[in-house]
């Protein structure tokens, strides 16, 4: 509290863009704001301070109330500060501080003791020590170790990774028919499985998920490839904030298998049931097929989770069952039939 009484308080001074600190005596704001132009060669019309850590303005009165060695921001007129994660996206835009912020790393890390922090660091240089800008096999060779040698970029491998996701989703629509007893049904399920599987090829099995050279419109990751966790399947957005880029390295692409794409409406336990279901009466024509393969195959129902948000449990929600048949002609029909079982129920 020397500031109330006149006294001069402690503090250290920077620049905006610069990264050197100058330790600074002042008695006010005004006196700071003096003493810093000074050393900074800065213009003192319309400079003002702000705090490093997230950019409050220092007033007068808010002056005397600081720590001392406060870290401080001099910002000439029309310069704005946003804060210590400002200063960090300065530092990660450039690959001329990449080597630094390793080895600082790697020094922090190796004296932390708080989990959290630790965890924070070693994403960090897990995330500095990556090559997600390389795309090629001759750009990245460590990246294609284990992968087939007829995947030239990462792209092209990413792509077939999430082909192979949902083809193995479209062979388990097929096992059913092994556990159909009545002959007619299963003949329509196997129709019915045929059309889902056209329907799969015309979209190339949707591997445009996991591209990052696909349109945004289409693509589950940023364009430099992170992919971010979409929550549990009863949330709106990861508690955790998971995200992963698998284009990063070798690493980050075994860990990103463990990453599902988990189906809200359950598909072994709700979807195929319920598709069963409706053609015990009904034919694959009657089938609203558009309405079970955005459920069984597409981001509709699709949620690409961390490990730690797949919850494997019952997730209890059911089929819009007036999706499941067509509208029209067959769809009446089959209001009208269950209609007339109503009344003779009754």
């Amino acid at each position: 509290m020397f500031g109330l009484f006149g006294k001069n308080k402690p503090v250290k001074v920077r620049g905006n863009s610069g990264e050197r600190k100058y330790g600074v005596a002042a008695k006010n704001v005004k006196e700071l704001i003096k003493k810093g132009c000074q050393l900074l060669q800065l213009p003192p019309s319309g400079a003002r301070v702000c705090l490093y850590e997230d950019g409050t303005i220092v007033t007068e009165e808010f002056f005397p109330t600081l720590p001392d060695n406060s870290e401080l921001v001099l910002l000439s007129k029309g310069q704005t500060w946003s804060g210590v994660l400002g200063d960090i996206g300065q530092l990660l835009s450039t690959d001329r501080h990449a080597d630094a912020l390793i080895e600082a790393a790697k020094d922090l890390l190796s004296d932390e003791k708080s989990p959290k922090r630790r965890k924070v660091l070693s994403d960090l240089l897990q995330n500095l020590e990556e090559r997600a800008d390389a795309e090629s096999r001759e750009e990245d060779e460590d990246w294609f170790n284990g992968v087939d040698a007829r995947f030239k970029t990462k792209s092209a491998y990413m792509k077939h990774n999430c082909e192979s996701r949902i083809r193995g989703y479209m062979r388990e629509v097929n096992d059913t028919t092994k556990s159909i007893q009545k002959a007619k049904v299963k003949a329509e399920f196997l129709k019915t499985s045929q059309c889902l599987v056209e329907m799969l090829k015309n979209d190339k099995y949707n591997g445009n998920y996991f591209d990052r050279t696909e349109k945004e419109s289409g693509r589950l990751c940023t364009k430099e490839g992170w992919f971010t966790c979409q929550g549990a399947f009863d949330e709106e957005l990861c508690r955790s904030l998971h995200s992963i880029n698998p284009y990063g390295s070798r690493e980050s692409r075994i860990v990103f298998s463990t990453w599902n794409l988990d189906h809200r409406i359950e598909k072994k336990r709700t979807i195929i049931p319920a598709l069963l279901d409706v053609l015990q009466n009904h034919k694959t024509a009657d089938i609203n097929l558009d309405y079970v393969y955005q459920l069984l195959f597409t981001r509709a129902n699709l949620k690409l989770v961390h490990i730690a948000c797949h919850n494997k449990g019952a997730h209890n929600l059911l089929c819009d069952t007036g999706k499941m048949l067509r509208a029209g002609k067959n769809a009446g029909k089959a209001k009208q039939a269950t209609r007339g079982k109503k009344r003779r129920l009754i």
